[in-house]
């Protein structure tokens, strides 16, 4: 389709020319910055520099991080919530810490070395973040471990799930721990020990190990010992199973009580557990990378030998133990977090997916088929490119089955002797994704399959490089990405010879191709033949393959170039309309709120008048709720059992109510260091949906938490006689039930 030729009725409504010609009034304008003015904050709206510095405009980013960790632990610090979900959420705050520690931390500690003294943009150095951050992480860790030991380990117990240390085991119990030993750990352990002839080990990353002080009984000479605790073994060793009681032994326990067998002759002075965290914020140019594949695989072997920057301690442990271990890892008082008892209850997840126990755990969710998919059992299911060309459709995932939806489209092309060619954009994706089979099998074929695999998506990098070799061996055209960028749009694009000629389907989404993760991330995905947006995804594809730094897009708002300007343009909209006594209206779903001049935007809308509600579920850097800067602002947050994760916007813009969704937060590498894509929903059927989604968040009183102006967040309570309101309880009954969202959104304004 010539993109110069598109008829009016295509297009009904161009907003970017409304702005233009509303930005063009200079009454406005002046109107504007006068009341601006007034209100102490003048800006040039067709600026781009920040004009606000400092605590009183922005919230620190790693302490919002650590506010959000404080929400998930507060589901399982809820008695509301099933007993083994509880556990389940101990398991995912230490997994999050652990993340935090390896980038966020990481990351400050690489600027301290470097003697960086740069304030962020709420006015903090390095030092004093990293200071900040060890006072909020010693407060989480005594809350979730108080929440563990004292109140979940106990209630485990009283419903059968029993952990016990290796002396509280019966006889038969120890009988089988000392087989299960013998059998399955002793012949896999390595002792290491320290000498003049043996070096202190090489500690991995979040590996556990026990550091054992030795004496010889002849010499009385001190040695020092690091054993593995092995980690393709589980850490609750199942030791007897009764009915409906279990007794479980942790690993570690087992190995201590069995030190000795490691150095015979030898006697055991000490023996206490340990943890370390590596840094995974390693510095590269990419931009003078003759080889970026290359560059990454080096990257992967340097984070193995990182900066220690963190390490978690038994307290217990003799202090020249402590100071021996410190010197050797060569780091100092401030990395060590000292803990009383066991380290590393990340592995809570393990005791969370006990199999039995289903009265413990949330009932089993299994997606629906979308309604567009559904069929008479009479009838073939039909294609589901006969099922696109019918009208655009949206799937919500984990609400709507993937498996029949998203995996179906690649599956489908791959096995279409009418589909010509098929283009991924692939980000993250399970060990053994059925989709990667799916295009090679399609490259085998002879379709033109053409796959951009991000190798720089942190912590998949090897995942990621072993996939990309895979689809080379089977002739997929593979691009490892830009330098100095990050694809992280979601994009899959499927060219269908047909009668009528070439015609082109495409998959525009908020989540990765990875079907593990689609059926806990809250995701949505927009399918759709438009032949003005597959002919954006085109160019998209070719951008990235390609060469054309002046590519530009007709529908599809496409970072980095594109996409900044175009949400500063929505926002500068609404906040005209405000100002000229018109509605105003903002919604904005994300994962984060970071980027200061969105957020200046935002507060100059919020004095114009525009009401503005933000669903950001983990770090948002804006001040709700200030007198004289965001009293029309406020900022939700819903933490539950699925993992909220897409992006929603919403602009009223004088009564066109764009709703977009797509790959992007508001934040800076989103819009200005990664690819991205956004795309405006226009079926009316769909825009309701979204319509619906989003008042069910904002009326949520189950799940929700409010952001207030000093930095804390408070559970949004039902208040008696109102209708409960729990969006994923909400969202799963309104997808068994086939509810049209209609009366449902009436219902909801009611309330």
């Amino acid at each position: 389709m010539n993109k110069q030729s598109f008829s009016p009725d295509e297009l009904e409504y161009d907003p970017i020319e409304e702005q233009k010609k509303i930005r063009g009034k200079k009454v406005a304008n002046k109107k504007m910055n006068e009341i601006l003015k007034e209100k102490g904050m003048h800006k040039d709206l067709s600026s781009s520099e920040l004009k606000i510095f400092g605590p009183d405009y922005f919230f620190n980013y790693e302490l919002s991080w650590l506010k959000f960790n404080e929400r998930v632990l507060a589901e399982a610090q809820s008695e509301k919530n099933k007993l083994l979900e509880r556990v389940k959420f101990i398991g995912i705050v230490c997994s999050n810490l652990d993340e935090f520690f390896q980038k966020r931390v990481g990351g400050l500690k690489r600027q301290q070395a470097a003697g960086v003294n740069k304030l962020s943009v709420d006015g903090m150095s390095p030092s004093d973040q990293l200071k900040a951050i060890r006072v909020e992480v010693l407060k989480m860790i005594e809350a979730y471990r108080g929440c563990f030991f004292d109140d979940l380990v106990p209630a485990m117990e009283e419903r059968g799930i029993i952990i016990r240390s290796y002396d509280e085991l019966t006889a038969y119990q120890k009988k089988v721990s000392d087989r299960y030993f013998t059998k399955q750990i002793y012949p896999i352990i390595t002792p290491l020990a320290v000498d003049e002839s043996h070096p202190f080990p090489f500690i991995s990353n979040q590996s556990l190990s026990f550091a054992v002080e030795l004496q010889n009984p002849k010499t009385k000479e001190k040695l020092f010992a690091r054993i593995k605790i092995p980690a393709n073994r589980p850490r609750l060793i199942q030791v007897q199973r009764r009915g409906n009681k279990v007794t479980l032994i942790p690993i570690e326990d087992l190995i201590h009580h069995k030190v000795e067998e490691f150095f015979r002759g030898m006697n055991v002075l000490s023996c206490h557990l340990f943890r370390v965290t590596r840094n995974a914020s390693i510095e590269r140019n990419e931009e003078e990378a003759d080889d970026l594949l290359e560059i990454i695989e080096d990257e992967l072997k340097e984070r193995k030998f990182a900066q220690i920057v963190r390490l978690e301690l038994d307290e217990t442990m003799p202090r020249h133990i402590k100071k021996y271990l410190i010197k050797n890892l060569n780091i100092n008082w401030n990395d060590v977090y000292e803990m009383n008892g066991t380290i590393g209850l990340v592995d809570a997840l393990q005791i969370s997916s006990l199999p039995g126990f289903p009265k413990l755990k949330s009932e089993n969710w299994i997606p629906v088929l979308h309604p567009s998919m559904k069929h008479e059992l009479d009838e073939d299911m039909p294609s589901i490119f006969e099922t696109i060309r019918t009208g655009d459709f949206m799937v919500h995932h984990p609400y709507h089955s993937f498996e029949l939806t998203t995996q179906r489209f690649v599956e489908e092309a791959a096995k279409d002797p009418n589909v010509l060619a098929i283009k991924q954009t692939l980000y993250r994706t399970s060990k053994d994704s059925p989709l990667m089979h799916s295009l090679m099998t399609a490259a085998e074929e002879g379709k033109q399959v053409a796959v951009l695999v991000e190798i720089k998506a942190r912590f998949d990098e090897e995942r990621n490089i072993s996939w990309a070799q895979r689809l080379e061996d089977f002739g997929v055209h593979v691009s490892y990405g830009i330098p100095g960028l990050k694809i992280h749009t979601k994009l899959t694009m499927v060219v269908r010879e047909e009668a009528e000629g070439l015609k082109t389907y495409c998959h525009i989404g908020t989540g990765n191709y990875h079907p593990d993760t689609a059926q806990l991330y809250e995701d949505l995905g927009y399918f759709t033949c438009n032949e003005t947006l597959t002919s954006d995804v085109t160019d998209v594809f070719n951008l990235l393959t390609g060469y054309a730094p002046d590519q530009t897009f007709e529908k599809l708002i496409v970072a980095p170039n594109h996409m900044r300007k175009q949400m500063t343009d929505y926002i500068e909209f609404e906040t005209q309309e405000a100002l000229e006594g018109r509605s105003a209206r903002i919604i904005a779903k994300m994962n984060s709120l970071e980027d200061p001049l969105i957020i200046q935007r935002l507060y100059e809308a919020s004095q114009a008048g525009v009401k503005i509600d933000l669903i950001v579920r983990g770090v948002c850097r804006l001040i709700p709720g200030k007198e004289g800067l965001s009293e029309n602002i406020k900022v939700h947050s819903v933490i539950g059992r699925f993992l909220e994760h897409s992006r929603i916007y919403y602009f009223e813009n004088g009564g066109n109510h764009i709703y977009t969704i797509g790959s992007a937060d508001w934040m800076h590498r989103n819009l200005d260091s990664r690819v991205e894509a956004i795309t405006p929903i226009d079926p009316p059927e769909l825009k309701k949906y979204l319509q619906f989604l989003l008042n069910v968040y904002l009326r949520d009183n189950g799940q929700r938490w409010t952001l207030n102006e000093d930095g804390s967040y408070t559970k949004i309570q039902r208040t008696k006689g109102e209708t409960k309101v729990a969006t994923h309880k909400v969202l799963m009954n309104h997808m068994k039930e086939s509810l049209d969202p209609i009366p449902m959104v009436e219902a909801l304004k009611k309330s």
